[in-house]
Order: C-alpha cells, then structure tokens, then sequence
C-alpha cells in the first residue's frame, strides 16, 4: 500500500501497524447470553423442548418480553458476565438461536424483542450474527401440525419473511434451512416441515424458503446446512445448483464426539465440497475433552449418559485436536468461518465439548485457540516503515487494522488474500 499526506508520497517514514480483527469468522454459539441480555424464560408459554436431534436448544421459549435479565440471580449474572469476557476475547461471530418451536411456540407470539436484543448486543461490539435456523423439522412449532400442508407452506414462507426482514441490518447471515438429506424420511416423531418437505421434495422445499428469504434481504448471506456430509449431500447441493437455486456458503457439520477426524479426512471432505466454487462455513464443530462417544453409534442423539466429565489427559488431547482443526481450516482457500458449538461443557448431549470447564475456568484448548487467533495469527503492534517511494508492506491475515505515522492513526482494511493495493492518506 501507498501512504500519502496531502497527495504526496510519504517517503522514509516509521510505521507502526496494528491488527484490530479477523475477515475470517470465528463463532461460537450465543444462546446462552439469551437470558442475561434479552431475558429470562418466564410466563405461562414458555415450554422446555426435548431436543432430539443434531442441536441443542437452550431453554428458549420466554414469551415474557417485560422480564429482561433482572430475575436472573446475582450469582448467575456475574458468572455469565465472566463467561462473556472469555467468548469475545476469542470470537467475532455469534449464531442465535431461532428454532421456531422456541421462537413461536404460541402462533403469532414470535420472540422477536429477546432475540433482537441478543443480536444488537453482539454486533455492538463488533461481531457477525448469524440465525439458525429458519426451517428444520425438529424443533418446529407444535402448531403446524393442525394445518394442512398448503398451510403449513404458507406459514413457513411466512415465518422466513418476517424474521429475515424484522432482522435485516442486525442479522444478515442464516442457515436458511437445516439438515435437508434426512427431512423427507425423518421417522422419530411427526412434524409439520417433514410433511411438508415429503410433499413437496428437497429442492422445491428449499427453493420456497431461499426465494422468500432473498427477497426479504437480498443483502444477506444465505447458507445450506446439513450434517450428512455424504455423497447424498453432494448430490443435493448438485440438484439445488442446476435448478438455479442461489446458495451463499454451504454449511458442514462436524461435531467429533467420537473422536478428532485428523488433517486427512478433513481436508477430504473440504476438497468435496470446495468443488462447487462455493464458500465454506464448518458451521457446527465439536472435539470432546473427556471419554469418546463408542463408534457405533450411529446417531450421536442415542449416546445419552448420567455424566460426562472432562479430564485432564482429555483436555490435553482437545487442545491438541483444536489447534490442529483450526490450523486445517484457516489453511484452506474455501473456508469462511467456523463456528463452535458451545463454549463451555455440558451443552449438546451433555458433553464436555467447551473450551472453559463447568465452573467457568478455561481449559487448555481455550488457551491453545487463542494463541492462535490472537498470537500466531495476529499481527502487531509492530514497527516497520515506508520506502522511497512512500510504499509500505507488512504481512498479516485479512482483516482491519491500524496503521500510526507521525503521531496520527488511520484506519486499513484489508479483506483480501494476497497483496491489497490500498492507499492511505494520513
């Protein structure tokens, strides 16, 4: 890049430089800062769901909009605060939850206000949020089971339009729609989306959620996500292409409860689904510092146990996995963000999947993580200077960053791989 002051060339000059954040998106779940910063579940509609699939909900159902935080307990208050400090000194993306048996679990009672709240709360200080999900059949509202399916078509249209327009400008990225391969012949309950997506079919199911979301924010990021990382996703997202469907990023799901993939199978699945020139989201990853989940089970939601501790030759080996997973994905040209579910134990299925411990304390994957995010892969403060020709190169990862010269400070985007011409005036 190219420093001037007043047109000219700034030649010879110091220059200290300083990164103030990622392009790249390192998320985590924030539902658990849904009761501190939106309110308390309360009020005779809020309902416990029992969740049985591939995500964890967290006692969303408050229809109570006046309660706030205030019923939570000073305890309560003061260990969340805690746990807030530790999420964003290391991510700068929080996915929310919008299950709609959560969110309207009474029809025409959406949870807006609480989740706006949230939201606001995470871009204030700086981060990308991102909804999940807008259609998926678990976790669905109760209520389309009494409507046929025409109906129940015209309410999912409907319940996407009106959250990705009540949130557009606050939450711009969504998982339009949830775990497509499986939906038609999901069999563990009946469901409304199941239903409707039997009768319907997988693309034009997806093609109705996507269009309706599209034109509620055409500026949003749109993401298909699934954890079935097999061919028959391949094959879905192939089908979802050539009928002209537009997908932002493909989403890829890779809770590891029974144990760490390595570089090999990850970059595997990564080249897979690169092909399709589409951006990458690892959008729900896990790797467990206590025992591994049996490799038979099929179905991670049938693995349910009374306890499910860390330990410490655990936790060495998560730290070690983390730091090696993150090291994978960053490296790899397709990939955008990655998201990880749950930053403390105890979240989906009970496991000890976080990187702080049950009583708040980090463990060493949090610390292998953020030497990472915010030591190998994070650049200043550091000195360094123009040429003769007022020229200044420093190499760092895409991002925002500072630069000081002779006492003043301006600010530098660069969201590009490889050299980014800018000029910067000073």
């Amino acid at each position: 890049m190219t420093v001037l002051r007043d047109g000219l060339p700034l030649v010879d000059r110091e220059v200290t430089v300083a990164q103030r954040s990622h392009t790249f998106l390192f998320g985590c779940t924030g539902f658990e800062f849904v009761p501190l910063i939106g309110g308390t579940a309360s009020g005779p509609d809020a309902r416990d769901h029992d969740d049985q699939d591939h995500d964890h909900v967290q006692d969303q159902d408050d229809r109570d909009h006046e309660d706030r935080g205030d019923r939570l307990d000073e305890d309560a208050r003061a260990a969340l605060l805690r746990r807030a400090d530790r999420w964003f000194d290391l991510f700068n993306a929080a996915t929310l939850p919008f299950y709609w048996g959560g969110f309207e679990p009474v029809r025409g009672r959406p949870d807006t206000d609480r989740l706006l709240r949230t939201a606001r709360w995470f871009t204030d200080r700086g981060c990308v949020v991102k909804g999940h999900p807008l259609a998926w059949h678990t976790v669905t509202a109760d209520w389309l089971l009494d409507l046929p399916t025409a109906e129940i078509a015209a309410a999912q249209t409907a319940r996407v339009t009106r959250e990705v327009t009540d949130f557009a400008g606050v939450v711009d990225m969504w998982d339009v729609i949830n775990e497509v391969v499986i939906m038609p012949v999901f069999d563990r309950y009946d469901n409304g989306i199941t239903r409707l997506c039997r009768q319907l079919g997988r693309i034009p199911t997806i093609r109705m959620v996507f269009e309706a979301a599209r034109e509620a924010n055409p500026h949003a990021t749109l993401l298909l996500n699934d954890f079935d990382l097999s061919s028959a996703y391949e094959c879905l997202v192939e089908g979802v292409l050539e009928a002209g469907i537009t997908v932002d990023a493909l989403g890829l799901q890779t809770h590891m409860h029974q144990g760490y993939w390595g570089e090999e199978r990850t970059l595997a699945v990564l080249e897979r689904f690169s092909r399709y020139g589409l951006p990458l989201h690892l959008t729900e990853t896990t790797l467990v510092s206590g025992h591994l989940m049996p490799p038979e089970i099929e179905d991670l939601n049938d693995y349910q146990v009374p306890d499910w501790p860390s330990t410490p030759d655990g936790e060495e080996r998560q730290a070690d996995e983390v730091a090696r997973h993150y090291r994978t994905l960053l490296g790899h040209p397709s990939v955008e963000a990655v998201t990880y579910w749950g930053l403390a134990d105890g979240g989906w299925l009970g496991a000890p999947g976080g990187f702080v411990r049950t009583d708040g304390t980090r463990k060493p994957a949090y610390h292998a993580l953020h030497s990472l995010i915010k030591g190998a892969w994070w650049l200043g403060p550091t000195a360094t200077g123009t040429d003769e020709q007022g020229s200044l190169r420093f190499a760092g990862f895409p991002g925002d960053y500072e630069l000081t010269v002779d006492g003043v400070t301006v600010p530098v985007r660069a969201d590009r791989p490889g050299e980014t011409a800018v000029t910067v005036t000073v």
